[in-house]
């Protein structure tokens, strides 16, 4: 037959090279459930508005079932998307006049922001469901090696002693922020279009409150101009994803890194490693640096589709076609890294005797030896700081005669007599002791590191029944949805 969509307006068709650069239908593979899921729940509405017979809607609705059944590869691809495709498929099941009945009082406008948002919330739930484990994956770490020492970093010089403990859960609260964005975003993703039409509504008597619950939406997007021209819920998605992508970049510079000869602080999986096609030695960190990598694949997303909607003027124009390949590319590459990411954390080999051996080299404890002669001589931190960092200057780790010495050069008194003890000194000078001796809120200290990871077990754990029970509450509607097709089918 001929271009159900064409035939009226449009002489002549396109040639292939035109049809192949203005065809989204590569794109709309991510959607072709969700575009049934659409076409459901408005045929629904109409039958219950009155708009169509029930005896009609109970054909297309059967058709649609077929077509769903049938998948996206049997539709006519010659079409330009996959909404007119869907259409053609159902006219060519049922006939026109019962067929082309399915799509009044709607455009592909409003029709494809609602099938991008019904597939994006999909996406999203899913990346939450990861982000949760892959936190899970760094507390079981964290967990083990609360007692776990190793150099911490600043300028990725030895700075100070710190645990394993410590460094995990820093990785796992920005993740967890991540999480809370992301339960941010979903709350505006998750929001109707449908209804809106090409942009100014529509004359037919539609009942938009009963399409968002039929396809579990929250709210409506009121305002019909901005509901099918808005493309700031994939630019806000996007955002999320480059942030994960960036948090999971200094995971993977990490593992790189602490993997290399030079710090052997662990090793990774044979299962995330390759090997040289010419140095048959070589075990290669490839995953993490692919990982690292494909962290261009987010931000450039993210500045493609600020380019892409920037200037547009209202309501829809067909630029917003070109935005959604953009955010389909993000999401899967965002929820691979964090699979990979937590697959990589959980099985690598800690090589813990060297990381406590490197805990105190470059001097790591200087800053409590600062800290005790503030304590305990009662002199000022910037004298102290004075003082240690001319020991730093030694070779060797300085001892009570070191440190009396340098004390007569800049204060001209003993400090000894100010009541040092090589006791005090010992004590300074020993990483764990450092590290217990940091017991607020957040530090390294292994009681504190055991109540944070218990307070963010019980509140991961919130969070984990907030995103199921969000994901059960979509269940639940679509499950009315097809109730509601089944009933309007069964006499068909």
């Amino acid at each position: 037959m001929s271009d159900i969509l064409r035939r009226g307006r449009l002489e002549s068709v396109p040639d292939e090279e035109i049809m192949e650069y203005t065809t989204s239908l590569k794109a709309d593979r991510w959607i072709f459930d969700a575009d049934i899921l659409v076409d459901f729940a408005h045929t629904v509405m109409l039958t219950e508005q009155g708009i169509i017979k029930q005896s009609d809607s109970g054909s297309i609705l059967k058709g649609l079932l077929q077509v769903r059944e049938e998948g996206i590869d049997r539709l006519d691809h010659s079409y330009e998307d996959i909404h007119i495709a869907l259409e053609a498929r159902l006219i060519d099941l049922v006939g026109e006049d019962v067929g082309g009945r399915m799509h009044s009082g709607r455009s592909r406008n409003d029709e494809v922001a609602t099938c991008i948002r019904l597939r994006l919330r999909e996406e999203l739930l899913g990346m939450m469901e990861e982000l949760v484990h892959i936190r899970a994956v760094l507390l079981e770490l964290a967990g083990k090696h609360r007692e776990t020492l190793m150099p911490g970093y600043t300028h990725l010089q030895h700075a100070q002693p710190t645990t394993m403990a410590h460094h995990m859960m820093a990785h796992q609260q920005a993740l967890g922020r991540d999480l809370e964005r992301a339960i941010d975003c979903f709350a505006r993703v998750n929001r109707s279009p449908l209804g809106a039409a090409a942009f100014a509504s529509t004359g037919f008597s539609i009942n938009r409150e009963r399409t968002r619950e039929l396809l579990a939406f929250n709210e409506i997007i009121e305002n019909s101009m901005d509901a099918v021209s808005s493309r700031d819920f994939l630019i806000e998605t996007a955002s999320v994803i480059s942030c994960i992508m960036i948090n999971l970049t200094r995971i993977a510079e990490e593992l790189v890194v602490w993997s290399s000869t030079e710090f052997s602080f662990i090793e990774l999986s044979d299962q995330y490693a390759s090997t040289s096609s010419i140095m048959p030695q070589k075990k290669n960190p490839d995953t993490a640096e692919l990982l690292r990598g494909k962290s261009g694949v987010a931000t450039g997303s993210l500045i493609a589709l600020l380019t892409i909607c920037k200037g547009l003027p209202l309501s829809y124009n067909r630029d917003l076609q070109e935005a959604t390949p953009h955010i389909w590319n993000s999401v899967l590459t965002c929820r691979a890294s964090l699979r990979v990411a937590a697959g990589m954390l959980a099985s690598m080999k800690i090589n813990e005797d060297i990381l406590a051996e490197q805990s105190t080299t470059g001097f790591t404890t200087a800053t409590e030896l600062a800290d005790t002669l503030v304590r305990e001589c009662d002199i000022p931190f910037r004298t102290a700081h004075q003082i240690v960092g001319q020991l730093a200057r030694m070779e060797n780790e300085p001892d009570i005669s070191d440190i009396e010495t340098a004390g007569k050069d800049i204060l001209g008194e003993s400090l000894i007599k100010r009541g040092l003890t090589e006791q005090m000194v010992k004590e300074a000078l020993d990483p764990m002791l450092n590290i217990k001796r940091r017991n607020n809120i957040g530090g390294p200290n292994p009681e504190e590191i055991g109540n944070s990871i218990a307070r963010v077990r019980e509140q991961l754990l919130v969070e984990e029944r907030k995103v199921a029970k969000i994901s059960e509450n979509i269940d639940d509607a679509l499950a009315n949805l097809m109730k509601s097709v089944n009933e309007f089918t069964k006499d068909n």
